[in-house]
């Protein structure tokens, strides 16, 4: 198994495919170009989970301070994502403050993105029912009772034990995608030309 599976490591989890009418292995190619130029590259997504501020920017700097790093652990699927490809302009840490985003890096059709390096293809089963999720209002609660219907994503840390929840099975999901968080973790994003400021947006799930 990837080292990236122990007891303690923390893993933001996420189901991906084609995102704004582009498929996923066209998205990877355009982001390892931009982390060739600009030294990271920003992963759009949206919905309600994994809230930058509230969620994923606490969740990295506390692995951060203990000396972990988070990995974005995807899960490759078959997706239908065809919103408008908008590329954002302009990045917020808080959705306040607001700075242009580089030419070189191109998000489109999303609400938030992830900064991320290290982006390769690697796989390797994720053990859900080993995990719990890491913060926020389901904080230690099973990752494999999280992760259902809608929700497609969580932050999540690996467990020393298995299923506890009941005798139910055990879940795994196989992991294709794998990148590594860096600061500032997770940003909002929007493109000041159509004026539609993030927070104002209505929530939508995407990969």
């Amino acid at each position: 198994m990837t080292s990236i599976i122990r007891p303690g490591a923390g893993v933001l989890f996420m189901k991906v495919g084609t995102h704004a009418s582009e498929s996923l292995e066209d998205i990877v190619r355009r982001k390892t170009k931009e982390i060739e130029e600009a030294g990271l590259a920003l992963w759009g997504y949206g919905g309600n989970t994994c809230h930058p501020v509230n969620m994923v920017q606490p969740f990295a700097r506390d692995y951060e301070r203990r000396g972990g790093t988070i990995y974005l652990c995807m899960q490759p699927m078959t997706s239908h994502h065809f919103a408008v490809p908008d590329r954002a302009t302009e990045s917020s840490t808080d959705g306040i403050t607001w700075h242009e985003i580089p030419k070189s890096i191109n998000v489109r059709g999303s609400r938030y993105a992830l900064a991320i390096r290290d982006l390769h293809y690697e796989n390797f089963d994720l053990p859900l029912s080993r995990s719990r999720v890491a913060i926020g209002n389901s904080m230690g609660r099973l990752g494999s009772r999280y992760v259902m219907g809608q929700v497609d994503k969580a932050c999540l840390e690996i467990t020393e034990e298995g299923t506890s929840e009941g005798e139910e099975e055990a879940v795994v999901v196989q992991i294709g995608l794998v990148a590594q968080l860096v600061e500032p973790y997770a940003v909002f994003v929007r493109n000041n030309v159509v004026n539609s400021p993030a927070l104002e947006e209505p929530p939508r799930e995407q990969h």
